[in-house]
């Protein structure tokens, strides 16, 4: 939300910055979305976190906002997301998860989408909650899933923060960690030592 947060994202080695178009505090409206994020950086792909939307919706903003990625909140299905990515957009999926089993639309959307996000699912609410899922719980799971889709990219989002994101890594060996609450002293407002210490932590 703020433009000295996204730089010093940017200066600690992010691949990604992200700005929220899904509602909740860290809502950004389109023109501020496009002043922090809509120019394009090497090495940092934008992505807008979008809520439950129509497939044309999708579009839309993907293309007002000039996004390199969106990651789908909503609980989309398989079929929608197909249509998504047939049209052109580089869309991540977000599956909320309650605990273990993995649910069976992991598999399905990953038929689709060249990544699949794994957030907490919290009745009320799309993401940004800080509530971590049970990693231990789905560990297995997520090993058989990524032997079925060696291709596709694990984003694993959900209470992350520098205490417990190494834990997280051991178990269930994400490609990309997405952290939000996890570094802000207030939401919106991202604590520089919080990030660094989050930073160290997945760097090891």
């Amino acid at each position: 939300m703020r433009a000295a947060d996204a730089a010093l994202a940017v200066s600690l080695g992010a691949t990604y910055l992200g700005g929220i178009r899904a509602g909740g505090p860290r809502l950004l409206d389109a023109p501020a979305w496009r002043t922090l994020l809509g120019s394009p950086r090497v090495g940092v792909e934008r992505v807008a976190v979008l809520g439950h939307l129509t497939i044309a919706d999708v579009m839309r903003e993907q293309a007002e906002l000039g996004a390199d990625v969106v990651q789908w909140h909503g609980d989309p299905q398989a079929d929608q997301l197909a249509e998504v990515v047939a049209a052109g957009v580089r869309c991540w999926p977000v599956l909320r998860v309650a605990g273990a089993p993995l649910p069976r639309l992991a598999w399905e959307l990953a038929a689709h989408a060249e990544a699949l996000v794994l957030d907490a699912k919290v009745p009320g609410q799309l993401g940004g909650t800080g509530v971590a899922l049970d990693w231990a719980a789905l560990a297995r799971d997520v090993a058989d899933w990524r032997r079925d889709f060696p291709s596709v990219r694990l984003v694993l989002a959900g209470g992350l923060h520098a205490g417990n994101v190494g834990a997280a890594i051991d178990l269930l060996r994400p490609d990309v960690v997405d952290v939000s609450s996890g570094v802000e002293s207030a939401p919106g407002i991202k604590d520089p030592e919080r990030l660094q210490a989050f930073v160290h932590a997945v760097r090891g």
